[in-house]
């Protein structure tokens, strides 16, 4: 299906009527004004500012590090390159578990110091009372299911989540409940396509699966493994779309080749 046609701004209105009208949401994640201005402008509906930027802009192993400073540094990056897009902000690991005044405190900086539009938090019953206070302010929250990032310690790996029904049973009542608090969507991460497809179809809100199969409201990938700037990085989910990886990597190798030769700069490009 082509990109949304809508030329106004997307809002968290916009991805509710796209869910009733079975209009799928496309998601990815940027960290800089350039990549962020380029996404908007191919049309691109939801800009997310991941703490994945914890592995992909800082080298780290895991979302863990990163702080809510540099988290708003990011968010601050990206809005700026938007016009059209609805621009969603990771709240980073201990910027909100602590308790809901935490939470809510979290959430203000993020809105006010970035310019975003809504923020983004991982977790189920455990945050509730959180992301009841924070939609309480007036701030849109997207929840975070399944595969949990910020939690890796605690599961110890990244494989598939909610595959026992003990799990898949929570999943479905923490849906309900982040529902119910007042959250405008959810992100499904790595949980069994049949499991999303139901809870999907469940809720009123729309889904975006990330490894959660074809049957969530929309989708999103990171940047950088979408476009092969990380090439080390496969998982199943991953459909790769370009190899910046090896383009870069060329590039870079004939400009030294050029400058070591003596052919770059040229007459033309001299003054």
């Amino acid at each position: 299906m082509p990109t949304h046609s809508e030329p106004k701004k997307i809002t968290t209105h916009t991805l509710a009527k796209m869910k009733a009208s079975g209009e799928k949401i496309s998601m990815i994640t940027a960290y800089d004004f350039s990549f962020a201005r380029l996404f908007d402008a191919a049309g691109i509906d939801v800009v997310l500012v991941g703490d994945s930027a914890s592995n992909v802009m800082a080298g780290y192993e895991t979302t863990v590090p990163i702080t809510l400073e540099q988290m708003i540094y990011h968010g601050q990056c990206v809005v700026r390159g938007i016009h059209r897009s609805l621009v969603v902000v990771d709240m980073p690991f201990g910027s909100y578990q602590s308790n809901s005044d935490i939470a809510l405190a979290s959430a203000i900086r993020i809105m006010k110091e970035t310019g975003a539009h809504s923020i983004k938090l991982e977790g189920g019953a455990e945050v509730v009372d959180s992301i009841q206070k924070i939609v309480s302010a007036g701030i849109p929250v997207m929840g975070h299911l399944g595969l949990t990032p910020q939690s890796i310690y605690k599961f110890g790996t990244y494989t598939v989540r909610a595959k026992e029904e003990t799990e898949a049973d929570k999943l479905r009542a923490d849906a309900l409940l982040l529902q119910q608090a007042g959250c405008f969507a959810i992100v499904f991460e790595k949980i069994p396509a049949a499991l999303a497809k139901e809870v999907s179809e469940s809720l009123s809100i729309p889904t975006i699966g990330i490894g959660a199969g074809n049957d969530c409201d929309g989708q999103v990938l990171v940047m950088h493994d979408m476009l092969g700037i990380n090439n080390e990085f496969k998982p199943r989910f991953l459909r790769q779309y370009a190899n910046l990886q090896d383009t870069i990597d060329n590039a870079v190798r004939q400009y030294i080749r050029d400058v070591k030769s003596k052919d770059f700069p040229s007459e033309k490009e001299s003054y």
